[in-house]
């Protein structure tokens, strides 16, 4: 069996580390090699979960137990100069005893013999995210937190809308450490309403399940990507976009149906309008307003600030009385597809 480096043959400390978010006995080759190759193989915990994997393997490895740093440094030091001693490291890489060997190799480099990092796995790109899974699941769980554990879906609904209105605060400030937070708060969420799904007894599922129908919702909706569908550019993607919605909302009898009118009254009235508009429905609004000589973003918001001052004058609620509005023109565009269109 060849050796990994030219000083594998020299007395040498190996650090084998890995993960507790990949699956335990799915070591990379460097790690089988190594610990095929060491003279002894050490480990602090009697139930590292790899100890079944090893043993079966044929590795024997012994557990040293709880030792002080201080004392594991100089066992393995000794042991290191005589022969190629391999340490399995905990699930948290030991970084006391990382601190405490550097430490050691400052004050007598001379003497020190050779270390190698070698992992025997890493992190996928998204294994961060089990970890989240794990947390939600045992603050969940009987003995974790009373208060995440009595929350419902619809306790939970108005930290949905806070953490999404936070989020659009941190993208507008333009500060990066906010919008990692952010965007953390609102996968918790989604993570949090995934773990009360799981309970349900009627019609349970978890975040796999919810992370199984994006990808494949996304997958199906992208078929110049996973298909043989050719799109050349952002308006052709849009385009295709919206026949394959089309396509798989056509139990719909409105093109209103589906829009959420929980959403604030300013949003749900656009996408009213958007959706006549793209129907080719002929559907005008009621009122008239003057329009600016130049329309621009900043005319039009010129223009709401003007309308909300005008309802504030009097008295009214414009996020009432413009959802009440958008409602009255939602009825208006049901009646306009149901009146037959001439030619």
């Amino acid at each position: 069996m060849s050796d990994l480096s030219p000083t594998a043959a020299l007395p040498r400390l190996i650090l084998l580390t890995g993960t507790h978010r990949v699956a335990p006995g799915l070591l990379s080759w460097p790690a089988w090699q190594v610990l095929r190759e060491a003279d002894q193989v050490l480990t602090g915990e009697a139930g590292h979960p790899q100890l079944p994997y090893l043993r079966e393997a044929g590795v024997d490895v012994t557990v040293v137990g709880e030792v002080p740093v201080g004392g594991l440094v100089r066992r393995l030091l000794a042991d290191a100069r005589s022969g190629r001693v391999l340490w399995l490291s905990a699930s948290d890489g030991d970084p006391e005893l990382g601190a405490a060997l550097a430490q050691a190799s400052a004050a007598d480099p001379e003497a020190f013999p050779v270390i190698e990092v070698v992992p025997g796995s890493w992190d996928l790109p998204g294994a961060r995210v089990l970890d989240l899974v794990a947390v939600m699941d045992r603050l969940r769980s009987p003995g974790g937190c009373p208060w995440d554990a009595k929350q419902t879906h619809e306790s939970l609904v108005r930290y949905l809308v806070e953490e999404a209105y936070e989020l659009v605060d941190a993208i507008d400030s333009g500060d990066r450490a906010h919008l990692r937070e952010e965007l953390g708060d609102v996968l918790l969420q989604v993570v949090f309403h995934a773990r009360v799904a799981e309970e349900d007894a009627d019609d349970p599922f978890g975040i796999d399940d919810v992370a199984a129908g994006i990808v494949e919702k996304l997958m199906h909706r992208h078929p110049h990507v996973f298909g043989d569908v050719v799109a050349e550019s952002a308006e052709h993607v849009e385009r295709n976009w919206e026949e394959i919605k089309s396509a798989e909302k056509s139990e719909r009898e409105s093109v209103v149906d589906g829009i959420p009118l929980g959403q604030p009254a300013l949003s749900l009235a656009a996408k009213l309008i958007s959706r006549t508009r793209r129907g080719n429905l002929d559907v005008p609004v009621p009122g008239t307003i003057a329009a600016p000589d130049t329309v621009d973003a900043s005319a039009v918001g010129d223009l709401l600030l003007t309308v909300t001052d005008l309802a504030a004058a009097h008295g009214i609620d414009p996020e009432t009385a413009l959802r009440a509005a958008a409602l009255r023109h939602r009825d208006r565009i049901r009646a306009a597809e149901s009146t037959p269109r001439e030619g």
